[in-house]
């Protein structure tokens, strides 16, 4: 199944803060249903994400944390590897985990293309992020129609639940 999200680093530039020594940020493209939209992460935070998604999935290796982050081919090989980590993630999982679309900034995330599912109104809820849809009951008919005259047992079976259901107190006859 191919998720309807794809994902890109395409680029990444360096900050100076008078603060902290230098930092990455590496821009990440995100594409899904035909809009794009970018978010930008320093290396730190791709880290503190591997962290958490371990909690609930078995993500790919990440790129080495220690490496001379200065030096522009070392940058530009992380920028791949980081660009490989999460797609890594996206093919492999059928279900995203929420941190993953929280650091994606994606916050409706279709699960089948031009569906809404019940759970997207309330995205911050735990239990509208794992909502899954279960299988449905098939009738060949109609199960409406009322069934023709010589149908003996599904119209006692009618009869019954209409009792039962409007007449609750009458007894059997």
């Amino acid at each position: 199944m191919m998720h309807p999200v794809r994902v890109s680093i395409p680029s990444f530039r360096s900050e100076n803060t008078s603060m902290e020594k230098g930092f990455t940020v590496f821009k990440i493209d995100v594409l899904m249903n035909g809009r794009q939209h970018t978010v930008e992460k320093r290396y730190s935070e791709f880290h503190a994400l591997h962290k958490m998604l371990k909690k609930s999935i078995k993500p790919p290796e990440i790129p080495s944390k220690h490496v001379r982050n200065w030096v522009p081919k070392v940058l530009e090989q992380r920028r791949q590897g980081l660009e490989i980590y999460l797609q890594s993630i996206i093919m492999e999982n059928e279900v995203l985990p929420k941190i993953f679309l929280d650091f994606l900034n994606i916050r409706h995330f279709p699960s089948v293309p031009k569906t809404e599912s019940c759970g997207s109104f309330d995205t911050e809820s735990l239990e509208s992020s794992k909502l899954s849809h279960q299988p449905v009951m098939l009738f060949l008919r109609d199960p409406y129609l009322l069934p023709s005259e010589h149908d003996v047992f599904s119209s006692v079976v009618i009869e019954g639940v209409i009792r039962g259901v409007f007449y609750p107190d009458l007894q059997p006859r």
